[in-house]
Parts: structure tokens; C-alpha cells; sequence
């Protein structure tokens, strides 16, 4: 039989690497507490419909990145490629519009089919957050708010740039529309098999290409700018006012359009320039039609996700340096003693590894490979007298301890 491994796009966290993504999510989890937001947890696996109706025929993800299966029923399912969309239909299904404004966050993994890249997986990890029912440009404006935070509270402020564009209302967007297709039709011919589609279906989509052959026919593409109506002009220019009068500095990209087609009005990406071509860490936008779409009330929402993966390439967060106490029983006898002296130590915050089988040395050499403070040593002669041998692994030192005394005599490490 051979070897089995994980599949191609996958992998498996292990000890410091699934430490440091617990971490992440925690200090995310802990700023948008701050913010006002609440948990939501969506199943990893939809009707396809959810996905296929909301992100758009002409995206990458409903034409070639699905893991689209049917069960034994026959209804087709999906692994969910992304969160917003399980969260909108969430929001439909509990009948939440009452509640409305609400303020979600949430994370786990996604799943899309593609190459395989530096923090770039077929399963890869997120951490988002949705504000659903505020229609002014104050939802956007805390929603950025909150992703600046947690990029300050994960130390990547430094090389981390916020880049931010607008597609404007649904008019801006027809009137855009037009242009591009007019503009582009003029280089049909230079344009990649994917995006001559495109240009059929949805022309903003090209802005988003990375296909080489389309780079330069997008060089000089007409602004989206130039085609905003006033309502669009005025909702942007007052997010940008708010945010300058905050610190938070930003850059405009005419250019960004997000892969989804869901997004209208503010878009935006933290980009972080030591990761190579792959730099956006966390994007995100306003989508005004997402839930009416889906069958849902027209109410809007506002949301973005970072790459947990990507931010593992990037964050040097601190170590635990809490270190754990080794329980040491010498032999079989003093397993139960040394079990009730475990859940004893464990209910008071303290961290302890039972070390069972193999000879008093093997289990000291345990002890250290884990890089416990205290080894307690349980022998025969010791539980007969109600006591045990605490080491200190540092100094080499140690001494008799009655078990009643234990607890303090731990504590003080």
C-alpha cells in the first residue's frame, strides 16, 4: 500500500504553525468584539445555487474553482468557496430582517480548485466579517475601521497599504458598463479567451484579469470615475473625508474591481508588499443587491475576509511562554495518584502533561523536549508518605513537597 498523504492544495497544521493560526483568529475575534460584532458559524457545504446565483457567471470561481458534488439524494452541493454568501443566505433562512442592523464575524476554511501557491491552498482559512442593514457609507467606514485595527493588533501596519475604489450605484455601473464594452471591443482580438467572455457578460471583470495578454489593453482603460453619478461621487468623497479626519491613510486604485460580482460602491484591499504578486491580506466591499438576489428583503450589507494563511507568512506574533508542569508517576502504582494530582492542578489554570510508560529518564527527557518548567516525580516511597519530588528543569534543583502543599508550592513558578 502506498504511503498516503494529503491532498494536493492541502495541509496539516501542526504545534507551532496551528498555534499561530489560533492566535490570528483570536486577536481578530478580540478586536471585533470591540466593534459590537457577534459569531455567526455557516455550514462548509451549500446548494450550489448559493454560490453559483450570488458570485456571478463570468467569475473564475463559479466557472472553474468549485468543489461542486450531489449526495446520495441528488441535490447538488458545494464546498463553500467563500463566506458572504453563506451568511446572506443564513440571514434569509433565521429570518433575521427584524433584527436588522446586525454584525457578524465568523471563520474557518473555504475551498476553491486552483493553483496551488505561496500562501494560496485549495482548502485555505479566513476570518471575515459582515455588517448587514445600514445603507450609509458609516457601515463601510467601520468596516475598514475594524480591518485596520486587526492589522495593527496582528504588528503589520508597517508594510501595509489600504488601497480603496468605488463602482459606484447601480446607474454608475450601466453607464460604465457601456464604456468599457465600447473600449474593449476595439481590442477584442488582443484579449484572452476568458476575458472575450467577459466582455460579453461583464465587462468590469476584465479590470480584475491577471491574464498577461490582457495587462495591456487594461493600461489605459477609461476611469470609472468619469461615469459616477452624484449619489456615488457624494457616498464616496464622504468615506474618504471620514477617513483622512481619522488617520488612516489609503490609496486610490482605479483599477480595483474585486472578484465578485455581488460588490458595488466601496471596494477595497490591504495589501502587504512582502508576499510577492500574492499581497492582498484582506478585501472586502459594500454589496447593496447581494440578499435581494438570493430572495432574501433588499437590505445591504457590507463585509470583508483576510487570509489567515497569508497572514502566517506575515505575523511574528509572541510565543506562550506559559510552560507546563510534568507529572511523572515512577511506575504503574502511582498512575491513579498522579491522575487525581493532575485534575487537581489543571482546575486551578495550571498546565500539566501526565508522562506514562518508559523508564524515569526517558520521562525527564520528555519533560524537557516539552520544555516544562517543573518535573513532579511520584515514587512509591513518596505517595506512601503523601508527598512528591518537585524538580525545577532549569536549575537541576529539587525537593520534598507534602501533596497538600503542592498547589502553592507550583504556583510560585
Amino acid at each position: 500500500m502506498s504511503k498516503l498523504q494529503p491532498v494536493r492544495g492541502t495541509k496539516d497544521l501542526l504545534f507551532e504553525e496551528a498555534e499561530l493560526y489560533r492566535k490570528i483568529v483570536e486577536i481578530v475575534k478580540k478586536v471585533s468584539l470591540l466593534y459590537g460584532f457577534q459569531e455567526i458559524a455557516t455550514p462548509i457545504f451549500e446548494f450550489s445555487e448559493v454560490f453559483s446565483k450570488t458570485l456571478g457567471d463570468t467569475s473564475d470561481i463559479v466557472n472553474k474553482e468549485m468543489y461542486i458534488f450531489k449526495d446520495r439524494s441528488g441535490n447538488e452541493l458545494a464546498l463553500r468557496p467563500e463566506g458572504t454568501a453563506g451568511v446572506a443566505r443564513s440571514f434569509i433562512s433565521n429570518g433575521l430582517n427584524q433584527q436588522v442592523p446586525l454584525k457578524f464575524f465568523y471563520a474557518g476554511p473555504m475551498f476553491r480548485y486552483e493553483r496551488p501557491q505561496k500562501g494560496r491552498f485549495r482548502q485555505f482559512h479566513q476570518f471575515g466579517i459582515e455588517i448587514i442593514g445600514i445603507d450609509s457609507y458609516h457601515a463601510d467606514l467601520e468596516a475598514i475601521l475594524l480591518a485596520d485595527h486587526s492589522i495593527k493588533a496582528l504588528d503589520l501596519s508597517g508594510k501595509t497599504i489600504l488601497e480603496l475604489n468605488t463602482l459606484g450605484d447601480e446607474e454608475s455601473r450601466r453607464r460604465y458598463k457601456k464604456i468599457l464594452i465600447e473600449y474593449f471591443s476595439d481590442f477584442k482580438d488582443q484579449l484572452s479567451s476568458d476575458s472575450k467572455l467577459r466582455l460579453k457578460n461583464n465587462p468590469l471583470r476584465i479590470l480584475d484579469s491577471k491574464d498577461n495578454q490582457d495587462s495591456k489593453v487594461i493600461q489605459n482603460v477609461p476611469k470609472m470615475t468619469d461615469c459616477l453619478n452624484e449619489i456615488s461621487k457624494d457616498f464616496f468623497a464622504k468615506l474618504l473625508e471620514d477617513l483622512k479626519s481619522l488617520g488612516i491613510k489609503y490609496q486610490i486604485n482605479q483599477k480595483l474591481v474585486r472578484g465578485l460580482d455581488y460588490y458595488n460602491h466601496i471596494i477595497f484591499e490591504f495589501k502587504n508588499n512582502s508576499l510577492g504578486s500574492q499581497d492582498a491580506i484582506l478585501a472586502g466591499g459594500r454589496y447593496d443587491n447581494l440578499i435581494t438576489s438570493m430572495g432574501g428583503p433588499s437590505v445591504c450589507g457590507v463585509g470583508w475576509a483576510a487570509g489567515i494563511d497569508r497572514l502566517t507568512l506575515l505575523a511574528k506574533l509572541p510565543k506562550n511562554n506559559k510552560r507546563s508542569i510534568s507529572l511523572i508517576p515512577v511506575s504503574d502504582q502511582e498512575n491513579k495518584t498522579a491522575l487525581k494530582i493532575s485534575q487537581t492542578l489543571r482546575r486551578e489554570g495550571l498546565a500539566v502533561d501526565i508522562a506514562f510508560g518508559g523508564s524515569l529518564s526517558k520521562r525527564l527527557k520528555k519533560a524537557n523536549a516539552l520544555n516544562s518548567r517543573i518535573a513532579v516525580i511520584l515514587g512509591l516511597e513518596e505517595v506512601e508518605k503523601n508527598s512528591a519530588t518537585v524538580r525545577d528543569l532549569d536549575s537541576g534543583k529539587q525537593s520534598i513537597v507534602s501533596i497538600k502543599d503542592l498547589l502553592k508550592k507550583l504556583k510560585n513558578y
